[in-house]
């Protein structure tokens, strides 16, 4: 949520940060009214129980023949000043209704515009490979995960239905790899490990902005009023709701692993081969809390620690800064790594990084301990590795006869294999 002072005192940046992402200006105006109406009606309440407060100290030292008429005022005060909260909590609530419907204000260097509008930051990993100087067509990754026994998509289909699959032999090996890999990375980096619950109440989702406009996105338990997680940043955001924390020595870092859940809603027709986009799937995430006058270096390490993680897989990849339009609600800023995908000659995205300032503490009153008074902290986070990885790693270092060359750094959590082999 946007901190309202902040918005009272100079709007422009709001309005402007409507534009960018291709929303309506105008709700900012919208709320500042709302909260001008709040003031007013807070301001008639107060001054009303003032006024009931002291005609209520009156009475005891009222002579008795007028005690009758302040009595009949005070009960009249009394129910002026009923209708008066009412009114002053009827406006508190349609202002926070209508500020939580505002996106993140965006960071001034965010590209404007919709989702191709974002700027390529620069390619790493060297070039694609080229595998027609091979002497050979580069098959997609199911195909080659078919031919190593590693993904089985009928029987998740059969057993689940669409986008569900199992992965099995080396396909299990490789994810749980890929995972621990991104753990043993992160805890080096100071951050720790945790293991997050899956399963969240509706103050946590809408906490870290997700029930807004994409939350068909999210599957929801109706029965117990929970949703399950598209990412551990849910959980995460909401571990120290409520808080005041500690950052005098620096930002406190988590990295979530958990699986995770999509409904897709969305996406119809998009991806639907193989396992690009699935309804469940396990991701390492990186979360930090640090001080708002830190987020955007921290932004800055998180990036480097994912690059670090697709130097490891040795994948060619580029980084982009997403436009305003195709940014979460949460996020003042996002960088994302695409890996190189040769069977569709495109780039997909792998890893995401965001900047969410101090939008998500605020909505879940997660504040910094400070000597001249408490301030909300900011949040960030980051995919270290997921379930997606596969996809990439498959496709870039498959050789002709579909055996798969397993990236140096990823041999040891492999069992010290070098090569996978298709199953005979």
């Amino acid at each position: 949520m946007i901190d309202l002072k902040q918005l009272r005192e100079d709007p422009q940046p709001a309005r402007d940060s409507q534009i960018a992402r291709g929303a309506d200006p105008n709700l900012v105006d919208q709320i500042l009214q709302v909260d001008e109406a709040r003031r007013a009606a807070l301001r008639d309440f107060e001054t009303k129980r003032a006024e009931q407060k002291a005609v209520s100290k009156s009475i005891g030292k009222t002579p008795k023949e007028e005690r009758a008429g302040v009595l009949e005022k005070a009960k009249a005060l009394a129910e002026e000043v009923k209708t008066l909260e009412a009114k002053a909590n009827t406006a508190a609530e349609e202002l926070e209704k209508l500020a939580r419907s505002l996106d993140n204000i965006v960071l001034p260097q965010v590209p404007s515009g919709g989702e191709d509008k974002f700027e390529v930051l620069r390619h790493e990993g060297g070039a694609p490979r080229d595998f027609t100087k091979e002497g050979f067509t580069p098959k997609d990754h199911l195909e080659l995960a078919e031919g190593l026994d590693a993904i089985d998509m009928k029987r998740g289909a059969k057993v689940s239905g669409s986008r569900f699959y199992y992965l099995k032999g080396v396909g299990a090996r490789l994810e749980l790899a890929l995972l621990t890999m991104a753990m043993d990375q992160a805890v080096d980096a100071g951050f720790t490990p945790m293991m997050t619950p899956t399963l969240v109440t509706p103050q946590i989702m809408g906490g870290t902005g997700f029930l807004g406009e994409h939350s068909d996105e999210i599957y929801y338990l109706p029965a117990d009023d929970l949703y399950l997680t598209g990412t551990s940043e849910v959980a995460l955001a909401g571990y120290h709701k409520d808080e005041i924390l500690d950052l005098d020595e620096g930002p406190r870092r988590y990295m979530g692993w958990s699986t995770c859940y999509r409904r897709e809603a969305g996406a119809a027709g998009k991806d639907t081969r193989g396992i690009i986009r699935v309804h469940q799937f396990n991701k390492a995430e990186m979360f930090s809390y640090c001080p708002p006058e830190q987020a955007e270096k921290e932004h800055a390490r998180l990036l480097a620690w994912e690059e670090q993680m697709l130097a490891k897989v040795e994948l060619p990849y580029r980084v982009i800064d997403t436009a305003a339009g195709d940014l979460g609600s949460s996020a003042a800023r996002k960088f994302d790594c695409e890996a190189w995908l040769p069977t569709q000659e495109r780039w997909m995205e792998v890893t995401s990084t965001s900047n969410c300032t101090t939008f998500q503490a605020r909505r879940l009153n997660i504040r910094q301990r400070k000597t001249d008074g408490n301030v909300i902290a900011a949040t960030l986070n980051g995919t270290l590795a997921t379930t997606r990885w596969i996809v990439a790693i498959l496709e870039n270092h498959q050789n002709a006869d579909g055996s798969i060359n397993v990236p140096q750094a990823l041999q040891p959590y492999m069992g010290g294999v070098s090569v996978l082999e298709p199953i005979q």
